[in-house]
Formats: C-alpha cells, sequence, structure tokens
C-alpha cells in the first residue's frame, strides 16, 4: 500500500496538481495542514510512476462513480450499493474508505469538472489502455447499478469514453460485453445464461471455435490481475480484476461445453 502511504504521510511531492489534485485535497478535508502542491517530504515520482498513476486511478475512480450517480438527477440506493461494493471488494482500511466516500460526493457536486479530470487522468494514464478499460468498465457498472440506464446516463457515459479516446461503436462494444457480464453473474435461466456468455467475450453465436478463443484470450490478457498492477492499477482492487477474470473464464468454459 506504498502509493496510499505516501498520500497520507504527507508525501506531496508526486501528487498530480491540477483539477485532481483539488479533488483528492478536498476529499483529504483535514489529514494535513498543506496543500497537495506543496512540499515533497521523500523525493518526487514524476509522470507515469506506478506510484502516482495508483493515486490517480483511485481518485478519479470514486469522483467519477459518483458524478455518474447523480447524472440523471438523483442517486439511487443501488448505486450507492455498488460503490459500498466496491469499497469492500478494496478491503480498505477505515481512512481509505473515508476519502473514498469523500471522494464520491466531491462527484455529486454542482460543477464536478469532469472533463478536466479525465483529460488529466488520460495524461496521467498515458497510453495504459488497459487501465483505462478498467476505469471505464468500474463506472459503467455504476449506472448498471440498479438495472437499467437511462438516456442521460448514457450520453454522460459516451462523453466520458469520448474523452479518454473511445469511439461510439468501441464503447457500445464495451457496453455490451459489460451488459453481458451482468446477465451471467445473475441467477438467470441456463438459455439466458448461455446468451449473457456470448455478449460478455464480445462475440456471437456464428463465430468460429478458433475466433472465440481469440477473443477469450484477449480478454483475460486485458484483465489480468497481476498485469493491471504492474501498470499501476491500485493493488486493493486486484479482487476486482480477478473477479472480472473468473466470469471471462466461466463464460469461455460455457461456451465449449454447449458447443460440445
Amino acid at each position: 500500500m506504498s502509493w496510499w502511504g505516501k498520500v497520507v504521510g504527507g508525501t506531496f511531492g508526486f501528487m498530480m496538481g491540477g483539477p485532481l489534485g483539488a479533488v483528492l485535497g478536498a476529499a483529504l478535508g483535514n489529514y494535513f495542514d498543506t496543500g497537495l502542491d506543496g512540499i515533497a517530504t521523500g523525493g518526487s515520482l514524476g509522470l507515469g510512476a506506478t506510484e502516482r498513476v495508483q493515486s490517480v486511478f483511485f481518485t478519479t475512480t470514486f469522483a467519477v462513480m459518483g458524478y455518474i450517480a447523480k447524472s440523471d438527477g438523483r442517486v439511487t440506493k443501488d448505486e450507492i450499493a455498488l460503490a459500498s461494493q466496491v469499497m469492500q471488494q478494496m478491503h480498505l482500511n477505515q481512512q481509505q474508505r473515508i476519502v473514498a466516500i469523500n471522494l464520491f460526493n466531491e462527484g455529486k457536486k454542482p460543477g464536478f469538472p469532469v472533463h478536466e479530470v479525465l483529460a488529466q487522468f488520460k495524461k496521467e494514464i498515458f497510453r495504459r489502455r488497459n487501465l483505462v478499460q478498467m476505469f471505464l468498465e468500474i463506472v459503467v457498472a455504476t449506472a448498471l447499478a440498479d438495472g437499467r440506464m437511462d438516456a442521460s446516463e448514457k450520453n454522460v457515459l459516451e462523453e466520458i469514453a469520448r474523452d479518454l479516446g473511445y469511439t461510439k461503436k468501441q464503447f457500445n462494444e464495451l457496453l455490451s460485453r459489460l451488459a453481458g457480464q451482468t446477465q451471467f453473474s445473475e441467477k438467470v435461466s441456463a438459455e439466458e445464461k448461455l446468451v449473457a456468455a456470448y455478449k460478455l467475450l464480445g462475440v456471437t453465436e456464428n463465430e468460429s471455435d478458433a475466433e472465440i478463443k481469440r477473443c477469450y484470450r484477449k480478454q483475460m490478457s486485458q484483465h489480468h490481475p497481476d498485469k493491471l498492477v504492474s501498470k499501476g492499477l491500485p493493488g486493493e482492487m486486484i479482487d476486482i480484476a480477478t473477479q472480472k477474470t473468473q466470469d471471462i473464464k466461466n463464460a469461455y468454459e460455457l461456451i465449449r461445453s454447449h458447443r460440445k
């Protein structure tokens, strides 16, 4: 938990400043008397350093989750429950949980500078495409938490995806896979579960075995927990990535079994 230790220890030399720094500073509240653009007490980490990316990912994820939850005018119990579920999966300690909740609340505030935050996020992540995808999957799940996605939520998500370099087609494909994962995890009929498995892998029933295997391997590679952590996913989120790879594997095994 070295990135978190630097945050609460006051080592701000590696912090990002800008809109993300302001959001995290507000979420930290009275932990510190100095600002995020203040002194460095333990050396500086430059753009792209793993600990810096981890703090950026944590900050952006919870703040944008709050922004999306509020985008349709109200925050539902399901959306709050999902945020709590993510915190639980991350095994956050009390301090981290307080800051995560504060970040969520910052994102809910009127005038939250979402486009500026995402521009900085994209710059800080620097071509780590798999991390960007993981971020999108977590925040999209917020909108799907209540079992539906209204037009305002979808428009907001499309804007977020566009800010991060996704075309509308790429975003819709990601949305379809996530809808498949949501349904695959629910108690549904065997037929519905098989349909969800195909959607989760991003393939159709008409695809060849070889193509389905290729897509399966691609999805597994994109969500491999160790790879994501090495690129800057906070270690606390490893269980989220592990669950995704387990769902992908189970979906592939179901399809293989059905085809036999």
